[in-house]
């Protein structure tokens, strides 16, 4: 007894020490957070920007204390979005302590329409008068993209450059669950609507291969453009080059055009003193991005009193409270009618970054931009994607807005249902048995399969949703409703497709969409207010403690490869009836 008193007492003390350390590590992180979130920085003459983008990119930054904790050395790291990105170049562009910026990004995580919008800002800055140098170690595609930009780019001599065009690699299901026994039932309308094939093919539809292959053919074609001008080489040129791989040696994309120089970083910082006017000895004055941030030059508009608000759609569309992660009905929704009520805010900005996800979570963010047009106008930004229920919430806005390499589109609607009782039975044994009091008093079990009567009851609520899906689109675009069939069906379109058939009024950027809604709303001053509000970070750490943050740990350790958990987890978790891309679908 003595025995088991003393290992329940040293447990109980081991659990309290833990308990105790953990929260002792968190008061230190908001301590920090908070310190640093206060501290205004001064930025010395003849400065440089630097400007490394080494976390995967979101469209604002975060408020959450787990999302910039490293829980590999235990440091805080900053992570700011697009939009902190962008603001800090346009800042820069006009601080006359700032004199340059020096790009160091051999790859980012982001996705195209983010690269563009901060490409844009990074032309203007050079615009400007002022110089940009980029370096890096080696680029892969997208660092390259963002770093041609520069007036001077270079690599290291033993580095490489990864330039190799655009692909869409799909991962199918259907032979594992063929083994497992599970069969998804699934009920769709739209020959592209490709969201349900990974579960029922083991390649792509010929349908599916065609919109992709003219999707990725327009966004490659957009990139092309962009690096063709800044390095003077033209887009048959650089096919050629992606086509072999050719600047993989750095000397040979010297010799191309692609680099200016192959450098080590002790003759970039010479170079970069060169260019500011200081001797050898002198010391360079960089300062980091995340610290330019908290810098004191002064901005008219941050004082103004009437406001345009940007709402921030970001992630699938779901049901419940949402976050940074995710569309939920309940904070997209609260934020358009917090803005619409605020009498400050003349004037608001959707910013939608989404796949889409639920129907009828859709449908309830669409009446409430309706509800808000008729008080104030409405201007959407379409960000990396905004297809299918992200096109949904975004077809009734005064105006719209993609980049050209936005993937929009894909107006189509499918239901999915999985059935696992065969491999509950072969697999584990488990059986099953009922008493109902209707005849289907059973409809949308996992346990059974549907029966054609049930089947044909989801056709029919997934055409109605189609119907519904067309009819709202050909309003807000004014277009007729035969007219949105024919490019609905699911298909995705790139922004430049989409400006070409009407889905949206102008290829432009998020501050392109605010300088509109302030045009709409005869706004000369204002200040940008963020919605949905962030979290405090007090609240944010104690959700982190309850385990309500457990995505955020697990995208930290798999990285990219997080997107086929996602694929999994979501099917216990989503509608029956969706408007969404292709799970597990990406551009790289």
């Amino acid at each position: 007894m003595k025995q088991f008193l003393k290992y329940t007492l040293a447990s109980t003390l081991g659990v309290l020490f833990a308990l105790f350390l953990g929260l002792f590590i968190l008061i230190g992180i908001m301590a920090s957070i908070m310190a640093s979130g206060e501290e205004e920085v001064e930025v010395a003459q003849k400065s440089v920007l630097q400007i490394k983008l080494e976390h995967s990119l979101q469209d604002r930054s975060s408020n959450d204390p787990a999302s910039i904790f490293n829980m590999g050395d235990l440091s805080l790291e900053p992570k700011p979005g697009m939009t902190e990105v962008v603001k800090s170049i346009e800042k820069a562009t006009q601080d006359p302590a700032i004199e340059g910026l020096y790009l160091n990004i051999p790859t980012v995580m982001a996705g195209t329409a983010q690269l563009q919008e901060i490409r844009e800002a990074l032309m203007l800055f050079k615009e400007s008068g002022k110089f940009i140098v980029a370096y890096a170690d080696g680029y892969d595609q997208k660092g390259y993209y963002l770093s041609s930009a520069a007036d001077e780019l270079y690599v290291h001599p033993e580095g490489t450059i990864l330039f190799k065009g655009l692909g869409v690699e799909s991962m199918f299901f259907k032979g594992t669950l063929e083994k497992l026994d599970v069969e998804l039932q699934v009920i769709r309308h739209g020959k592209f609507k490709a969201a349900v094939e990974p579960f029922i093919l083991e390649k792509m539809s010929d349908a599916n291969r065609e919109q992709t292959s003219a999707l990725i053919h327009s966004i490659w074609g957009d990139l092309l453009s962009g690096i063709s001008q800044s390095r003077n080489i033209s887009t048959l040129k650089l096919n050629q080059i992606a086509d072999k791989l050719t600047v993989e040696n750095p000397a040979k994309a010297v010799e191309l055009g692609f680099v200016d120089a192959t450098k080590y970083p002790d003759e970039i910082a010479q170079i970069l003193k060169e260019k500011l006017g200081l001797n050898e000895d002198d010391e360079l004055e960089l300062i980091e991005l995340d610290k330019y941030m908290n810098s004191t030059f002064y901005n008219a508009e941050e004082y103004s009193k009437e406001r345009i608000a940007v709402i921030y759609a970001t992630g699938e569309i779901k049901g419940g409270k949402g976050d940074d992660t995710f569309i939920g009905e309940k904070n997209i929704r609260q934020a358009l009618i917090d803005a619409r009520k605020d009498d400050k805010v003349k004037s608001i900005v959707l910013r939608v970054n989404s796949p889409g996800g639920s129907a009828l979570v859709s449908d309830l963010i669409w009446r409430e931009v309706i509800l808000t047009k008729e008080e104030k106008p409405i201007v959407v930004s379409m960000g990396n994607v905004a297809a299918s229920g992200g096109y949904y919430i975004s077809c009734a806005a005064n105006y719209i807005y993609a980049d050209a390499t936005t993937i929009t589109g894909s107006i189509g609607v499918f239901g999915i249902i999985p059935y696992t009782g065969k491999m509950m039975t072969k697999k584990l044994g488990v059986t099953f048995d009922q008493v109902t009091t209707n005849d289907n008093a059973n409809f949308i079990t996992t346990n059974q399969p549907l029966n054609a009567y049930q089947r044909q009851m989801i056709q029919n609520s997934v055409e109605r949703v189609y119907e519904s899906f067309i009819g709202k689109v050909a309003e807000g675009r004014n277009m007729t409703k035969e007219d949105v069939d024919r490019i609905g069906q699911g298909r995705v379109w790139s922004g430049t497709q989409a400006l070409e058939i009407g889905l949206v009024d102008e290829l432009g950027s998020l501050d392109d969409a605010i300088n509109k809604a302030a045009e709409l709303a005869e706004l000369t001053e204002y200040s940008i207010q963020s919605l949905p509000l962030q979290k405090d970070p007090i609240q944010q750490i104690i959700e982190d403690i309850t385990g309500q943050s457990t995505s955020t740990m697990l995208k930290y350790y798999m990285g990219n490869d997080y997107k086929y958990v996602e694929v999994f987890e979501g099917l216990n978790n989503r509608a029956v009836i969706q408007t969404r891309l292709p799970f597990g679908w990406s551009v790289k």
